[in-house]
């Protein structure tokens, strides 16, 4: 198996024994994505709707450092500490993505690091160069 470390200052580095995302063939493996700024490493502010942008956008710049984009995700998976902000969630997540939408799995969690409110993370395929 031919492991590729997939790294970029656009998201945030990674704060511990793991990598932004690590692509094995054509199938990427998107570590969780917090809403911190890359720049600073600070979460952008205590509002749900812009910690969620804050995550597709971080989400895309690893995607895009993998050679595919947001769109070729086929999984995601979204962690919430409040499970009543679900549907704000979807009305930004369709901002994001246009149909086929990827599968998706959304868990309510007690707790998230640094103390946010949402994570995300998934499985990207890049398309075939056929």
């Amino acid at each position: 198996m031919n492991k590729a470390i997939i790294s970029t200052d656009q998201a945030p580095a990674a704060i511990g024994t793991y990598n932004q995302a690590i692509k094995v063939g054509t199938a990427v493996y998107l570590s969780g994505q917090i809403p911190l700024l890359p720049d600073t490493m600070e979460v952008i502010s205590e509002d749900f709707a812009e910690q969620t942008h804050q995550v597709f956008k971080n989400l895309t710049a690893v995607c895009e450092a993998a050679g595919g984009q947001l769109q070729d995700m086929v999984k995601v998976n979204i962690f919430m500490t409040d499970l009543s902000n679900f549907a704000t969630v979807n009305e930004i997540m369709s901002q994001y993505f246009k149909t086929p939408y990827p599968a998706r799995a959304a868990i309510g969690v007690k707790e998230l690091p640094k103390n946010v409110q949402i994570e995300i993370d998934g499985i990207m395929e890049l398309p075939s160069m056929n």
